[in-house]
């Protein structure tokens, strides 16, 4: 049987690169669950709704994988206020503190054998959380899977200069040029265009005017952020609500003349990842539950723009979104007003 090891070495030298203290408890590998504990529990987690894409992905390829009986999937919405989210938070502290308490209400409800951080943002604060130090629960984070799709992609293209799309927190945090550089890609050849109030535009409507004059102005922006103007691309979406309106990436790249650019997505890698390693096909399948959880309302129009897109890809999962459960009490998250930018 194989077994979790890639993964943990991967994760080891992930939270190495993000400065995790190396003598933070080594968590119990998912396959050594699988291999003993016939129905597990997997946590998908993001600053918003982005990572239901994530959900929806495992949910539709998890039964064929037939590496436990049952999976319990529940994503969790761990946007803290209707009012602000993490991106909309001053300060480094107050992003950290909330997430650890989401994360140890997930540990608390669920008893989960996995998390899955389904965000980048989220990604980028986890290391600074208890939860981090202390290890636990196996927790994956898209980072680090995001920025090995983006130095694969610039392996065979290396003359090409990477494009990274991706929110505030995420881009000034430098995470994924940080691990590109490590890996021996030169600074210069990767930029970030930070997307402010784009996942919002997305959820409200993803063929909104909004939602396309945001694309347009970022593709815009990053292209001319370029050292080298003229020469080839890679672009990567690195906020897992992005990939939602991927066709609309690929028609302003066109328009402003690369209608042949590949549009990265990492979103898949995370089920890649749980069931590439998570051990020897043991059932003839695997019988999926989906759980939508979240602290702050998710309007009906969300639900049904939201819904459309993950119908395509997991039936089941479109369902439990129309079906969520409001907890307002999920978990602690309040910080000083005045630390805050108001949406």
């Amino acid at each position: 049987m194989r077994r979790f090891t890639t993964s943990l070495s991967f994760a080891a030298l992930l939270l190495a690169a993000l400065g995790i203290a190396a003598d933070a408890k080594k968590p119990a590998a998912f396959a050594d669950i699988a291999a003993k504990k016939p129905d597990v529990t997997i946590v998908v987690t993001d600053s918003g709704l982005g990572g239901l894409s994530v959900a929806a992905d495992l949910a539709a390829r998890l039964p064929a994988s037939g590496i436990v009986q049952s999976a319990r999937i529940v994503f969790v919405n761990a946007e803290p206020d209707v009012a602000f989210g993490y991106n909309d938070m001053k300060f480094e502290a107050d992003r950290v503190r909330v997430f650890d308490g989401a994360l140890a209400a997930m540990e608390a409800r669920y008893k989960p054998d996995l998390i899955l951080i389904a965000c980048n943002t989220l990604s980028v604060v986890y290391p600074g959380t208890a939860h981090a130090k202390r290890g636990g629960t196996e927790t994956i984070e898209i980072v680090g899977l995001g920025a090995g799709l983006i130095r694969k992609e610039l392996a065979a293209k290396p003359d090409a200069t990477a494009l990274v799309f991706a929110t505030k927190t995420t881009i000034e945090s430098g995470a994924h040029k940080r691990l590109l550089i490590e890996k021996g890609v030169p600074a210069g050849q990767v930029v970030g265009e930070a997307c402010p109030r784009l996942a919002g535009a997305i959820e409200r409507g993803a063929a909104s005017d909004e939602t396309v004059a945001y694309v347009k102005k970022f593709v815009a922006e990053g292209l001319e952020k370029r050292p080298d103007k003229t020469g080839p691309i890679v672009v990567s979406l690195n906020c897992t609500h992005f990939p939602y309106v991927k066709r609309l990436w690929e028609q302003a790249f066109a328009a402003a003349g690369y209608p042949d650019v590949k549009v990265l997505d990492p979103n898949p890698l995370m089920t890649d990842l749980v069931i590439r390693e998570g051990g020897a096909k043991r059932y003839p399948k695997t019988v999926v539950s989906v759980e939508v959880v979240s602290k702050v309302p998710i309007d009906e129009a969300t639900r049904a723009n939201l819904g459309g897109l993950l119908q395509a890809v997991s039936p089941l999962t479109s369902d439990a979104l129309g079906r969520y459960r409001l907890e307002p009490a999920l978990f602690p998250a309040k910080i000083d007003p005045s630390n805050a930018v108001p949406r």
